[in-house]
């Protein structure tokens, strides 16, 4: 037996990974354990937590694989201050000596860190580092169901590179090309983020769920004087407009000028059309240069199979648009696109890549992420245990009748705490950590977004639907396992709006029923959609099973199991925390069903205002 654990560490979203004999065994980000969301710090917990899954310890380990190689960071940090110096001495002032302290040396750091996880592990010729980039890519390819694939990686930047391709054969993966920085997809749409008030590195959801309200009145001007894209898909940012190279912030006066506005101030004034028209804007604009680039690499290198990564990877609404275009027949993307997935990665490219052994395609047409299911699961005793020591009132109910509870309270309206099996890696709830509503009623979003997650209105609910009612559904007909494809819910199924409706603008759009299933259809009629296996996870097929069987409709409501700026939660404890914190009426862990109406007033904690809002 051979095992690698993978790392990533020390920038956003730290997480470990292990791969025994080429299967992933374990994966979860070190967040979940510390509570702090997009934790940077050395992974400990989720180490610890990776190797106990596999009953190992550190000192059993083949290889530790690291996601990036920090010299190669320091060189590109370096080349830039001194290019465009003597600009950008703020922030060389504050970054440098952070480097030369602690990250120019992260060897020597990670081997230290180690060693607090075991005193008798030698892991100094066992470490190996792995450029950023082709952790991406190797999370992209290795874990996918193609034999032969291009790879795409998108993200902010890794050492040097933003962008990259690479083909993909049995083990081999190759590095054929790539864009470097400051010429930055990622660095582009983080830079509307932090233009319209959003945190960068997390808000960029916000942003792609706030462009249909708006209208992409700025994309030709984006492409005029932001991009300049080439016929082939690659393309330069004019530097001009930004101040990410050396500065503190993401854009310049010259930005705002060009777009009339000044930056706006974080939770501060109202949202207007002008902030969606650049939602709107900057979707559109990541849209032509996906598809571009995707339509020019399906010409060059006639394969069919695309697989991608990398935190531009998780946009999920290019991605609905790049399969529905069909350059490539198949795509499949990396569940944790962003830094966590470089573990998992690292850990791959060093097994086929280093250590040269052979890669085994997973049976059938599943990949080889186990629904991303890779993280803790609880027994029911220990369940119990730590309800009961939480002072939690709940009843213990057979499989059957917990089913029987759950899809009834769902078809009651109630919004239902749902924590069973593994936790999944990545930053999607997928049945595991998940709140749960009935997409058919009008207030439903709501009221998960304002009395459940404590998160602006405007933010919109994906569906988990079954995957064989699928197609009924929604205009899409293919396995969405990820929640990382959008596609508009099916005609039959919408309501057409009035002409007073249509004339409304902005978020005045948000309370109009588009649909039989309004909860998670979007102000487009789009919807973010997660099909449900019954072999990956089967107990969540049954809940929506019951669910369809009562209501007619195999669609639910599924939103992670989180506060605004909390992580998803880990444990038992988290979930009862969480689901007393909030106005959620119903919580099942594990066959443990509890009540809000039966638990301790006493325990019911401020949850508004318990986590810094992302």
């Amino acid at each position: 037996m051979s095992a690698i654990l993978g790392i990533s560490a020390f920038y956003h979203d730290s997480a470990a990974a292990l791969i025994v004999d080429g299967q992933v065994i374990a994966a979860a980000q070190e967040e979940r354990f510390t509570r702090k969301k997009h934790d940077a710090s050395f992974p400990r917990h989720a180490i610890e937590y990776v190797l106990s899954e596999a009953g190992l310890k550190l000192d059993d380990v083949e290889a530790v694989a690291f996601y990036d190689k920090p010299f190669l960071k320091f060189e590109r940090l370096l080349e830039t201050y001194v290019a465009n110096a003597p600009r950008g001495f703020r922030s060389f002032k504050i970054a440098i000596p952070v480097w030369i302290k602690e990250k120019l040396f992260q060897k020597s750091m990670l081997l230290k860190e180690l060693k607090q996880i075991s005193e008798t592990a030698d892991l100094r010729d066992k470490l190996m580092f792995a450029e950023h980039h082709m952790s991406h890519a190797a999370s992209a390819y290795y874990p996918s169901p193609f034999e032969e694939a291009v790879v795409l990686t998108l993200d902010g930047v890794g050492e040097w590179a933003t962008t990259t391709v690479a083909i993909g054969r049995g083990k081999k993966l190759e590095m054929v090309k790539e864009i470097h920085f400051p010429h930055s997809l990622g660095l582009l749409y983080s830079a509307v983020t932090y233009y319209t008030g959003f945190k960068v590195n997390s808000g960029e959801y916000k942003v792609m769920g706030l462009a249909p309200y708006g209208e992409p009145r700025f994309k030709d001007l984006m492409l005029d004087k932001l991009v300049d894209l080439k016929p082939d898909g690659s393309f330069r940012l004019n530097q001009e407009y930004f101040n990410y190279a050396t500065g503190l912030t993401m854009t310049n006066q010259k930005f705002a000028d060009l777009f009339g506005r000044p930056v706006r101030a974080p939770e501060s004034e109202q949202l207007d059309q002008f902030h969606m028209d650049m939602a709107a804007s900057v979707q559109a604009v990541t849209e032509e240069i996906i598809l571009t680039m995707v339509r020019a690499l399906a010409q060059e290198f006639k394969i069919p199979n695309l697989c991608m990564a990398g935190g531009v990877a998780l946009n999920c609404v290019a991605n609905g648009k790049l399969l529905k275009d069909g350059a490539f027949k198949d795509i499949w993307v990396q569940p944790a696109a962003g830094d966590a997935g470089g573990a998992l990665g690292a850990a791959q490219a060093a097994w086929h890549q280093e250590l040269g052994h052979p890669r085994h395609l997973p049976a059938g047409k599943r990949d080889g992420m186990k629904g991303a299911y890779l993280g803790p699961v609880y027994k029911q005793s220990d369940i119990e245990h730590r309800l009961s020591a939480a002072g939690a009132v709940f009843e213990s109910l057979s499989e059957e009748d917990m089913i029987e509870a759950t899809a009834t309270a769902l078809a009651d309206e109630q919004a239902v705490g749902w924590f069973n099996g593994r936790m999944e890696f990545g930053p999607r709830a997928l049945g595991g950590r998940s709140i749960l509503g009935d997409p058919r009623s009008e207030s439903m979003q709501k009221t998960l977004n304002l009395k459940v997650k404590f998160r602006e209105s405007f933010r919109p609910f994906a569906p988990s639907v079954l995957r064989e009612d699928m197609a009924e559904w929604f205009d899409l007909d293919y396995d969405s396992p990820y929640m990382l494809l959008v596609d508009r819910v099916q005609d039959a199924k919408q309501r057409k709006m009035t002409a007073e409706e249509e004339n409304l603008f902005g978020i005045e759009k948000l309370n109009v029923a588009r649909s039989e299933i309004p909860a998670i259809t979007h102000v487009d009629y789009s919807a973010r959609i997660q099909t449900v296996h019954e072999d990956t996870n089967p107990l969540y097929h049954k809940v929506i099973s019951a669910f369809k069987a009562k209501t007619g409709c195999p669609v639910v409501v599924n939103t992670s199991f989180n506060v605004r700026g909390e992580p998803i939660v880990c444990t038992p404890e988290d979930a009862f925390r969480c689901f007393m914190g909030t106005d959620m009426d119903m919580l099942v862990v594990g066959r443990a069903v509890l009540r809000k109406d039966n638990q301790d007033p006493s325990l019911k904690e401020d949850y508004k205002n318990k986590y810094e809002l992302d």
